[in-house]
């Protein structure tokens, strides 16, 4: 069973296994039509595509961030309508990053389905391994995917406020920890959100440090010497992984599981949604 990551080959060797479902999450933010149309020219065998906005969020809706969290009883129908059930491992990829697939991977682990694992590098190391790509639409047959969301996987905004208000985030009993990049996270260059800055406490790690220049994962050793200075002494069960929309974010939640440092939570509204109430405080610089 892979929980965290795989590598092309070892998908190669299962890609006609009935019990494997694998799922193309490429995405652009600024071209949301994109990934699917990427699919349609050529995907992995077998991959059926998840577009970010449609399967993997809900619909806006005032004061929620750029991506909500879907319901959970929508999510199951979508995981059983890809032919998932709690036998079925899947894999996830995107266009290399790994940024949209680690969202579907902490949403399964949300409802509670560890079978799931991250293609490392992406579509981008499948084609380095001289592996086919196809045009072709594989359908599998819907199963009955029955999940329910994990309590304390998931962190809502008035939670984070009341957090910040006890002085949690200051005291490091709550880490609230940003994957935005670093200009962004100090109020700089922003281009996606109305609002500059962060939310006051928390720390920056960029998602992009946990992969090395080949778009891989860094090794787990590595990973945990990185992470284990952004917590600072604090356990990882403090942790609160944020972004702009709560996509990038599991990015970093999935390198804590590779780190060995599980126990992470989600703020799924992230900045977007954080800045939506005007009451709450932000802060800028780095």
């Amino acid at each position: 069973m892979f929980t965290t990551l795989i590598d092309a080959q070892a998908l190669r060797a299962e890609l006609e296994n009935p019990q494997w479902a694998v799922i193309d999450c490429r995405f652009e933010l600024q071209r949301p039509a994109w990934g699917a149309a990427a699919w349609a020219e050529g995907h992995i065998p077998h991959a059926q595509y998840a577009d970010l906005e449609r399967d993997l969020s809900a619909a806006r809706a005032p004061g929620s961030g750029r991506h909500p969290l879907p319901q959970p009883q929508a999510l199951a129908q979508t995981f059983g309508r890809w032919g998932i059930d709690a036998g079925v491992q899947v894999v996830a990829y995107d266009q290399g990053p790994g940024m949209y697939a680690a969202r579907l991977w902490w949403l399964l682990r949300w409802l509670g389905h560890t079978r799931v694992a991250v293609l490392d590098g992406g579509l981008a190391a499948w084609v380095r391994a001289g592996l086919p790509l196809t045009g072709e639409v594989t359908v599998r047959p819907p199963r009955h995917f029955l999940g329910r969301a994990q309590p304390g996987m998931a962190v809502t905004g008035s939670e984070l406020a009341a957090a910040l208000g006890r002085g949690e985030l200051e005291r490091g009993e709550t880490v609230l920890v940003d994957a935005r990049g670093a200009d962004r996270f100090a109020g700089e260059n922003e281009t996606l959100d109305p609002v500059a800055g962060h939310v006051p406490g928390a720390r920056n790690h960029p998602f992009t440090g946990n992969q090395g220049a080949d778009g891989r994962f860094l090794d787990a050793a590595e990973l945990r010497r990185r992470w284990q200075q952004t917590l600072a002494g604090a356990s990882a069960a403090d942790l609160v992984a944020m972004c702009g929309s709560g996509v990038t974010a599991c990015h970093n939640l999935l390198a804590l599981e590779v780190a060995g440092l599980p126990g992470a939570r989600l703020y799924g509204g992230s900045w977007s949604e954080w800045i939506g109430d005007p009451g709450h405080p932000v802060a800028r610089g780095r």
